[in-house]
């Protein structure tokens, strides 16, 4: 063994990361596994070599000593061989080391590694979502509504045991507990879910006719589902027990009521406030006066909307919002004025609006519409700064 380069052997560098050394050797030992080299005597000796490096190169330690001494620091200290084969067999006898099942897990899953299961007891049900949609006055206000869920439920006659005469189950024949069985395919020993209890380990010698043996039956189930006020999309409220039965008397399962509010075509919501975009005349805005408005309630409510108010301006309505979840207290309401441009003006209308804009001209418009006199003077500005 003295004098190999084991960083040689699986086609990598010395400063290569252990990832790179990984994926190299899981190449290689798929290229020279003997099964897929029958007809290649030399595979076989290759492969062992490529499991040697790999256990020497994958270990830290074992790493380190051999960047500092070379192979020589592991003469006589390996036993049986880092990562070689031990005993006969098919294709080279059964495989012993840590090195191999790397690639092996990566390729197969759950085919390995499940021969140390305890055999399965009373299993919990699976928890449940449903989703609750409600408008925003529901929300608001809160409610006690009826939902129904089509759900696996414990079957009344065996009482969830799945048994007809009230005996207990017993360990599997097929797989004698474990839920999972081997099979010798080759070179591999392939483990797999039990075809006869479906990996749960535990047969029913009289099973419940009604359910079938699995203690559970599908039907649909009516309940009762509070809802608070000031709940919000995403909200979750858990009704316990309320699930999928368990198997073998196992608990049940919670279910899980999800809230979806619904957009509502007056009102947006943030949190606990809630905002109305209220549209007004041009001559509302400039005289100012009075508007009415809706509340989430379902009452109406005055604004005063003062002389020369413009677009996106807002009005707050203290405790006029939504109701704040588990509490007393309540968001505000924001009107938001949006500013309508009249149309479809007849000629009578166009000539009082020719004769208000001439009317503001005349003395500049700097008074009655200051935004504008002040961006057209600053546009003049920029002009003339051009033109020096």
């Amino acid at each position: 063994m003295a004098g190999k380069d084991y960083y040689d052997i699986l086609g990598v560098k010395s400063d290569a990361s252990a990832d790179e050394i990984k994926k190299s050797y899981r190449k290689l030992a798929m290229k020279f596994h003997p099964d897929q080299n029958k007809d290649n005597p030399g595979a076989e000796e290759k492969f062992k070599e490529i499991n040697e490096a790999y256990d020497i190169l994958k270990d830290s330690q074992k790493r380190a000593a051999f960047d500092r001494y070379g192979s020589s620091a592991f003469d006589g200290s390996m036993g049986g061989g880092a990562g070689g084969f031990s005993g006969g067999g098919n294709g080279g006898g059964g495989f012993s080391g840590a090195a191999f099942s790397d690639i092996f897990e990566d390729m197969f899953g759950d085919f390995m590694g499940g021969a140390g299961r305890s055999r399965p007891g009373p299993m919990r049900g699976s928890d449940l979502q449903y989703t609750l949609e409600m408008s925003l006055e529901e929300a608001h206000k809160g409610k006690e509504t009826k939902i129904k869920i089509p759900v696996n439920d414990k079957c009344e006659p065996c009482g969830g045991s799945g048994s007809a005469d009230g005996s207990k189950a017993h360990n599997c024949d097929t797989c004698g507990g474990s839920g999972r069985i081997r099979q010798q395919q080759g070179f591999f020993t392939i483990e797999r879910t039990c075809p006869s209890c479906h990996g749960e380990g535990v047969s029913i010698k009289n099973p419940c006719k009604n359910c079938g043996g699995s203690g559970r039956v599908h039907k649909s189930k009516t309940l009762k589902v509070k809802i608070p006020a000031g709940v919000e999309t995403g909200r979750r409220i858990r009704l316990s027990g309320e699930g999928e039965a368990g198997l073998r008397g196992g608990p049940s399962g919670d279910l899980f009521v999800m809230i979806n509010v619904k957009p509502h075509k007056l009102f947006k919501r943030d949190g606990g406030n809630l905002f109305c975009r209220v549209p007004i005349t041009v001559t509302r805005a400039a005289l100012g006066g009075e508007i009415e408005v809706p509340t989430i309630d379902g009452t109406r409510a005055t604004v005063k909307i003062p002389a020369g108010t413009q677009t996106a301006q807002q009005f707050r309505m203290k405790g006029k919002g939504m109701r704040m979840l588990r509490s007393d207290a309540r968001g505000d309401m924001y009107i938001e004025i949006f500013v309508e441009t009249p149309v479809n003006l007849n000629k009578k209308q166009q000539n009082l609006l020719r004769e208000l804009d001439t009317s503001m001209s005349s003395n500049g418009g700097n008074m009655n519409s200051p935004q504008s006199s002040g961006f057209f003077s600053k546009i003049r500005e920029f002009w003339d700064d051009l033109s020096e």
